[in-house]
């Protein structure tokens, strides 16, 4: 009995772990790149529309949907065969959205007409628009599902929306061009990233108010070159990650005293940033040099940089 279960263990011990599985959205090559986390390189591409550029799951991670914003539309990809097997509908040139906790409601900012489409991803179809500012891209949703964020790039505001009602309950002023809207794993604070402002807005949801605001400097580097985009954040919420767009860098942030602890070197012009499941590991998007930068957390340096599609803006990682 002692040696079945020695050689059991052994058994076990010498199966492979399975890695995480990289998406990623290509804005000019319509298509999507999939990345082995083990071999990091691209081992599949999934064409899609035109101009891909949001991308994330439903809530089993069997699905992943993608704005096509040339093509007015969401299209939707099985995990299991890697094919497009589905569309949702949308208002003209989809570019963010977010999915609500009970994975049904997705949330979409159509940059175009200046709403945000609501679509029933089980009926597929439009059950709800809510006007906002103008060309609207950053989509937040609190981890209870009651507060909406929706960011407008020309407008430079941050709209609150009640997603009972589906009204907007207050505007916040942040800087120019507000990019992504992040809440933080306990709903308590929501970053906006504003791309020309060069800054970071901490905003209370309670009372809707700015209560900090993060600013970068990099030695070398020319203030408008740092233009903050995408927002990434540790599921235990003390470190946050901000891609600075042609600044080449993501800079980590502690998320408690918003202190800037470094900045990592990364590919040219980052776009946007996902952890692996087990936050050893950022991968970032670089629009430029059209390919995938990993970023190991516990070196605190780019492992590898991996070739993907023309113009890479998106990316989700699958456990």
């Amino acid at each position: 009995m002692k040696g079945a279960v020695l050689a059991l263990l052994g058994l076990s011990l010498a199966l492979p772990v399975e890695a995480e599985t990289v998406f990623v959205s290509n804005e000019r090559s319509n298509s999507i790149s999939v990345l082995d986390g083990e071999k990091l390189q691209t081992v599949a591409t999934i064409k899609v529309g035109r101009r891909p550029r949001g991308i994330t799951f439903n809530k089993d991670m069997t699905r992943i949907y993608v704005c096509v914003g040339d093509d007015n539309r969401i299209d939707v990809i099985d995990v299991a065969s890697r094919k497009v097997v589905d569309r949702l509908p949308s208002g003209p040139d989809p570019e963010l959205f977010v999915l609500e906790p009970a994975g049904r409601l997705l949330y979409v900012a159509n940059e175009d007409d200046n709403k945000v489409s609501v679509v029933d991803t089980e009926t597929r179809k439009i059950v709800g628009e809510i006007q906002v500012g103008v060309e609207p891209e950053g989509m937040g949703i609190s981890p209870d599902g009651r507060i909406l964020v929706n960011t407008s790039e020309t407008t430079n505001m941050a709209h609150f929306i009640d997603t009972s009602s589906h009204r907007i309950v207050d505007n916040v002023l942040v800087d120019a061009r507000p990019r992504v809207a992040r809440f933080t794993p306990d709903g308590r604070h929501v970053w906006v990233s504003a791309e020309v402002g060069g800054t970071v807005s901490i905003i209370d949801p309670s009372v809707h108010k700015v209560v900090h605001k993060i600013s970068f400097a990099i030695q070398g580097v020319p203030r408008e070159a740092i233009q903050p985009v995408g927002i990434q954040m540790t599921g235990d919420g003390k470190r946050a990650f901000v891609a600075l767009g042609p600044a080449n860098r993501v800079a980590e942030i502690d998320a408690e005293t918003y202190e800037v602890k470094r900045y990592h070197l990364v590919g040219q012009r980052v776009w946007n940033l996902a952890l692996s499941p087990d936050e050893k590991r950022l991968y970032t998007t670089n629009g430029v040099s059209n390919d995938v930068s990993v970023l190991d957390m516990e070196r605190g340096r780019v492992v590898k940089s991996v070739a993907v599609g023309g113009a890479p803006w998106g990316v989700i990682v699958k456990p």
